[in-house]
């Protein structure tokens, strides 16, 4: 058979009708490859026991012999209680089925029976889940059966009949993957053995050891697409290689309204650096709330002008844009540059004068939404992309700013801190620099807990703070009445603070308003002209309103502790003390665990490392646009040793000079073929 297995249809699978192939498809499997790779989530285990090693309570398997005569009982509409006493270990134990009444005609005295289900001991009953006659020919008794993601018209026991048979048939036709090398060096299985074993396991340790060669498997061609994209990346001498000169950078930071920390001077060294190089920049700048990551992208933007270049900085959401453009104008139009905004919101005209200036290289520095990489924005010489953590600039970006025959670096920036285990897996290809100090004159926010009931004494508190001449943001989880969700919503909320302070004005903030009325509320707050701002969690990312000093959390118990974090540091931008009060009345222990650790701690890498170990590495970006892949297997937070050995690996591996043209790489080489990015630099 010269086909390989990627090529074949699941369609030629026996008893794989038009209708059960469409069912596949939902699932992803649409080749035997596919199917072989579709595994399973956990095991049934049918293998027999005894009931002395049997726990209350615990769901078994179980061999014995029929005793007594079955007795059917009827109650409902169509509902029978089946049961019958069974001998299990020389005990008489009562057998039950609930629904089962065609099987009281099988259920003869003296005849072998091999039950499934929950053990009651006190009872000394067996609640019955699935039942076998081995004298019938038992299927699963004695076995570790497979689970998997089902659902439609695909059951269980019909996937399974399916794999056995595709493992009998095209199992000896999968091809290795991994070299040589490799597996010697982790002592792993061949893929061959792991894919049946994962599928078909003789006993849990053989099963581990399938998954175990599977994982690493899977986190190594995830790594080494990476790691080859990176090794390229850095061998092409076709990016921007910046020259400027030390001294006028030092001159521009002797012009900044504050002394820079010794982790943004070495951070600022970090991305300098790499800006000299001719290969293009690929750098992660990831810093905690508040760290200064604005003022290091200034002096990249302000390097790549020096340097006979234009700079670009790409944000999510035009109120940020425009919050930028002021920072950017206050730093860098001091020193005679040109900072330009460009945002869908620009009146025509506006916008041609934009896109000329760029054009003839007459503004510097561009602001912006994601409309300035689009066509019809071209750049005199584009140098540098600064681009916000929710617009993680990827390939399809980069290929087309390399169609306007541009390769400016890219510095990404994040004020999500992200733990070394998920940071090498979402930005493995990126060089990471991280901001850990806070600029001088910062003061910790105080963080409290409180419960529903002491509402009334946050009310004083914003009474008291507002008196002050400070601003406050009251933040809650849902927009409108949910009767599935006991929590309090921004509108209602809106209306209960009005109530409370009938002189102050009561800003509402929420992300089923237009653009402009979302700027016209935040310019209201921004400017004092509103006291306090009702919002949904829309004010989480880079609003800053250095005179808001109170940020007050409506069940807070409904939000990760990444994103309290996020919304914490909306307070503490300006000189005063800076106060967040949770109110929330946790239900579970992970809910109050949540609240305890926003008070012992305002450090957002620790925050961080305590989400993931809450929350698992599952949620802990919540959004498709982190680039957290979906692994088949793989669990980030448990397999994490694999994860750093797999990439390790890959470096290694890429960076071989044999690796381009080698016959052990060959089948490396053939994965990274297929994917996109790849497409035109690997040169056999």
């Amino acid at each position: 058979m010269g086909m390989k297995l990627d090529q074949i249809p699941v369609r030629q699978m026996k008893g794989v009708s038009a209708q059960k192939e469409q069912e596949l498809h939902a699932f992803g499997v649409h080749t035997i490859a596919d199917l072989l790779d579709y595994f399973p989530f956990r095991y049934e285990d049918y293998r027999i026991r005894s009931l002395g090693e049997t726990k209350d309570g615990e769901k078994a398997t179980f061999e014995g012999k029929i005793i007594g005569h079955p007795l059917l009982q009827r109650y409902g509409r169509a509902k029978t209680r089946l049961t019958c006493k069974i001998a299990i270990d020389n005990i008489l134990v009562t057998a039950v089925w609930f629904n089962r009444h065609f099987l009281q005609e099988h259920l003869v005295p003296g005849r072998d029976i091999v039950l499934t289900g929950k053990w009651e001991q006190h009872r000394l009953q067996i609640t019955v889940s699935e039942s076998e006659f081995p004298d019938k020919g038992a299927a699963r008794s004695g076995t570790l059966q497979p689970v998997y993601s089902i659902g439609g018209g695909i059951t269980q026991p019909w996937i399974r009949k399916l794999m056995k048979q595709a493992l009998q048939q095209y199992g000896p036709m999968v091809e290795e993957v991994l070299p040589v090398e490799l597996m010697d060096k982790h002592g792993l299985m061949l893929r061959r053995d792991a894919v049946l074993h994962v599928h078909q396991p003789d006993d849990i340790a053989q099963g581990q050891a399938a998954r175990r060669r599977l994982v690493y498997e899977e986190l190594f061609l995830f790594q080494l697409k990476l790691q080859a994209y990176r090794t390229l990346n850095r061998k092409r001498m076709d990016g921007v290689a910046h020259v400027v000169d030390a001294e006028s950078i030092r001159e521009f930071v002797r012009t900044l309204p504050f002394e820079l920390t010794d982790s943004q001077k070495k951070v600022v060294n970090e991305i300098l650096i790499d800006m000299r190089h001719p290969s293009c920049m690929n750098r992660l700048l990831q810093g905690d709330v508040g760290s200064g990551k604005t003022v290091v992208a200034a002096i990249a933007l302000f390097a790549t002008v020096r340097a006979g270049h234009q700079g670009a900085l790409m944000v999510p959401t035009e109120i940020l844009a425009e919050q930028h453009y002021r920072s950017l104008q206050k730093l860098l139009g001091g020193v005679g540059l040109q900072v330009g905004l460009l945002t869908g919101s620009l009146t025509e005209k506006k916008r041609r004068d934009v896109l000329a200036g760029l054009q003839m290289g007459l503004i510097d520095v561009i602001v912006g939404t994601q409309a300035i990489i689009q066509d019809g924005v071209n750049f005199r010489s584009l140098g540098l992309v600064v681009t916000d953590e929710q617009h993680r600039f990827g390939v399809n970006q980069r290929s087309v700013l390399r169609r306007k025959g541009l390769n400016p670096d890219v510095l990404t920036m994040t004020a999500t801190p992200i733990p070394r285990t998920l940071a090498i897996t979402a930005f493995g290809d990126l060089d990471v620099s991280t901001l850990r100090e806070r600029p001088q004159g910062r003061k910790p926010i105080q963080t409290n807990w409180v419960k529903h009931s002491m509402l009334d004494r946050v009310l004083g508190f914003i009474r008291r703070e507002v008196e002050a001449g400070r601003q406050c943001y009251f933040i809650c989880p849902l927009i409108e009445e949910s009767d599935k969700l006991d929590v309090q919503n921004a509108i209602d909320l809106h209306v209960q603070i009005q109530q409370a302070f009938p002189d102050l004005r009561i800003g509402l903030l929420h992300g089923r308003l237009g653009a402009a009325e979302k700027d016209e509320v935040m310019r209201a707050f921004s400017q004092n002209e509103s006291q306090v701002l009702v919002a949904t969690t829309v004010v989480e990312v880079g609003v800053d309103v250095p005179n808001a000093t109170l940020m007050i959390i409506m069940d807070a118990e409904r939000f990760g502790l990444s994103q309290l974090h996020q919304l914490r540091g909306r307070v503490g931008r300006g000189g005063h003390q800076s106060y967040c009060v949770l109110i929330a009345d946790p239900k579970s222990e992970i809910g109050r665990e949540r609240m305890k650790i926003m008070t012992e701690t305002d450090d957002g890498f620790e925050v961080s490392r305590r989400d993931l170990e809450l929350r698992g590495p599952g949620d802990f970006f919540g959004t498709k646009q982190s680039g957290v892949p979906d692994f088949k297997l793989a669990d980030m937070a448990a397999d994490f040793e694999v994860l750093e050995q797999a990439r390790d690996d890959a470096a290694d591996v890429t960076a071989k000079p044999d690796f381009w043209s080698a016959a052990a790489y060959a089948r490396l080489r053939e994965v990274l073929r297929k994917e996109q990015l790849f497409q035109g630099d690997l040169l056999d």
